[in-house]
């Protein structure tokens, strides 16, 4: 669904009407199924190489996102004349790098601390959309989220140094809040560029097709074979990740906010990381000391000022 089905106004800026409880009950599933596909990465790179897995992620995502576009009558636009391919190939190429840290990360830190350093994407934008657009600076309420969630992220890093991976679990959280970094670096270059006023589908899958050779091409160059061990659990969460999340989840985003207001819904973004810890908890068994609950605390009271209401509309951190 392009979003040139609402005005771009709305897009950006938020306001209208309060959420119908079936889309909040819609947003809860989704946040749910991204906080969940943490814990897919983490079994899935029990029997696929973390970095093969990423680039066969974005191999069966493209299509069916293709295939979906067409299905709904989905106008991509002229891709050739509209200004968007060199940006396009560039947002791509930050995507898949995105992709290699965090899937490289989960090698050597758990989903729930993975979840959380990832989601610190937001708060990236927010600092880039203070230095690159003049008319959209800090609030005083945002750079308190900033720095509650900078406090928490602290307290992460600390809980680390005791964890038992010690030094590994630290350069697994370290290469997951840079894949956070790079994905705030793909909003802002889409928000800059003329991918702004594409349909959102386009600017998927842009990250999709050029991600999927650049992923696949870093697996050969870092040695990882493919040497697969395709168990039943292994399948079911590389599916669930490149079926359930890349496409279904991604699509189900694109048609609530050609409907509503996208400010509304991006301020359930700060449930993702809990849900992210949770499953991490529930699932694998991971263990979360006091200090890192906390610090999960700080990250989604921060995450929540920097998308809080402000004059009655949000201002949305995603592309």
């Amino acid at each position: 669904m392009s979003s040139r089905t609402r005005p771009r106004g709305d897009l950006l800026a938020g306001g209208g009407a309060a959420l119908p409880p079936r889309v909040v009950m819609a947003m809860l599933l989704l946040c749910g199924a991204w906080g969940f596909n943490m814990v897919a990465m983490k079994v899935g790179t029990e029997g696929i190489p973390p970095v093969l897995q990423a680039g066969l992620r974005s191999v069966v995502a493209a299509p069916l996102l293709i295939v979906w576009c067409r299905w709904r009558g989905v106008d991509l636009g002229d891709w050739r004349r509209d200004g968007t391919l060199l940006p396009g190939l560039a947002v791509g190429a930050v995507f898949g790098l995105e992709f290699l840290l965090l899937y490289t990360g989960l090698g050597f830190t758990t989903a729930s601390r993975a979840v959380v350093f990832l989601y610190t994407a937001p708060f990236f934008v927010a600092l880039g959309v203070h230095v690159l657009l003049p008319d959209d600076k800090l609030t005083p309420a945002k750079a308190a989220g900033l720095g509650v969630a900078f406090l928490g992220l602290l307290l992460a890093f600390a809980e680390g140094l005791v964890a038992p991976g010690g030094k590994a679990t630290l350069l697994g959280d370290a290469m997951c809040l840079l894949a956070g970094a790079f994905w705030a670096a793909t909003t802002l270059m889409v928000k800059a560029s003329r991918l702004r006023d594409a349909p959102p589908a386009l600017a998927l899958l842009y990250q999709l097709v050029v991600s999927a050779p650049l992923l696949l091409l870093a697996s050969v160059l870092l040695g990882e074979g493919f040497a697969l061990s395709p168990t039943p659990l292994v399948v079911a969460a590389f599916l669930y990740q490149a079926v359930g999340v890349a496409a279904v989840t991604y699509l189900a985003w694109f048609w609530l906010i050609a409907r509503h207001s996208t400010s509304r819904l991006s301020a359930f973004s700060v449930l993702t990381p809990i849900f992210g810890v949770l499953a991490g908890v529930a699932l694998l068994g991971e263990s979360v000391g006091p200090l890192f609950g906390l610090a999960v605390v700080l990250v989604a009271a921060g995450l929540w000022l920097v998308n809080r209401p402000e004059g009655g509309a949000l201002r949305r951190w995603t592309a």
